[in-house]
């Protein structure tokens, strides 16, 4: 990896340290770094926040070890810990702690498989559990006033009003993140059959279907709305902001924000809250686990049991329908 690319992927706060390890260490950093990126073809942000967190580790090794050249072969359990709780006083908590053993477990277990290290101490380093907090989530009806809301604001066919209803059906319709959403280009609709072929994380494909309602917005979008929009900096991308440029998640958060602020009693909400509601209520509507576990594109099942929730209510209906004794 060239050095352009390598200070563009690690926080500007973090290259003076980056920079100032030893030889053997600092290497290590760099072939993990093009590990996640090309081998595991992981996300920048991703990638970044993986580098912070090792960078992190090794420099606090380098700076309690008594020996005047320090070797990666002795990063053991010991320092693991101690870099932790270092951590932990400095304030951080028991969520950033968890992300941030995860990280140092995976440089680790890479460090092990790459001869760098005798034996892998990550699976011995633990830190409690952070609880998952939740998205805040729409009621079907408040979703339903929202996303009225933005037809009506689009009837005039003002091009931005026509993208921002696109954007909040596409998103609600789908579950996608908004980084896929940002990412889609004219040529992964497939119009027919009403699906998106979304590229999502560590570049997994996967195709997800849309509504009606979503095709018809999606559809004057593209007839009335892009065509005003559209520049020499469009290029094939679906969704473009005011200066014809791809639309980016800073705008999408505003777009779902002014939308939803629209709606009586619905608070503040993301576009991983939007997110979150359309796979609530593909739950609430009868859809099994694996379903959703596959719309939303998550790799383990797992994380769509902690993503999802299913209400008291359905639980009750389930419980009286299937029980013998309900």
């Amino acid at each position: 990896m060239n050095q352009k690319r390598s200070q563009q992927s690690t926080r500007p706060d973090l290259l003076a340290t980056r920079r100032g390890l030893p030889t053997e260490p600092a290497t290590a950093v760099d072939r993990f770094e093009r590990y996640l990126a090309w081998e595991r073809g992981l996300s920048n942000h991703t990638v970044r926040a993986y580098v912070t967190d090792v960078v992190s580790l090794l420099a606090h090794f380098v700076s309690e070890c008594t020996e005047q050249d320090p070797r990666l072969h002795d990063l053991g359990i010991d320092s693991l810990r101690a870099w932790l709780s270092a951590e932990h006083e400095r304030g951080a908590s028991r969520t950033t702690l968890a992300r941030r053993a995860a990280a140092v477990r995976a440089f680790t277990a890479w460090a092990h498989r790459r001869e760098l290290l005798a034996e892998d101490p990550g699976p011995r380093l633990s830190v409690p559990g952070g609880r998952r907090r939740l998205p805040s989530v729409l009621r079907e009806d408040q979703a339903d006033s929202a996303l009225r809301a933005a037809a009506a604001g689009a009837e005039q066919e003002d091009p931005v009003a026509l993208r921002d209803h696109a954007v909040l059906e596409l998103l609600y319709a789908t579950g996608v993140r908004v980084s896929e959403l940002c990412g889609l280009d004219l040529e992964h609709i497939d119009h027919e059959h009403r699906m998106l072929r979304v590229i999502g994380k560590a570049d997994r494909q996967r195709a997800v279907p849309f509504g009606t309602p979503a095709a018809r917005a999606l559809a004057r979008w593209l007839e009335v709305g892009r065509p005003e929009l559209s520049g020499t900096a469009s290029g094939n991308a679906l969704l473009l902001g005011v200066r014809g440029g791809r639309l980016n998640p800073r705008s999408v958060r505003r777009i779902v924000h002014d939308a939803v602020s629209t709606v009586h009693d619905a608070g503040r909400l993301s576009p991983h809250g939007l997110r979150h509601s359309a796979a609530t209520h593909l739950l609430e509507g009868g859809a099994d686990l694996r379903s959703v576990q596959e719309l939303l594109g998550h790799a383990t099942l797992s994380t769509t049991q902690l993503y999802t929730h299913v209400t008291v209510e359905r639980l009750k209906a389930i419980h009286e329908r299937t029980h013998p004794r309900s």
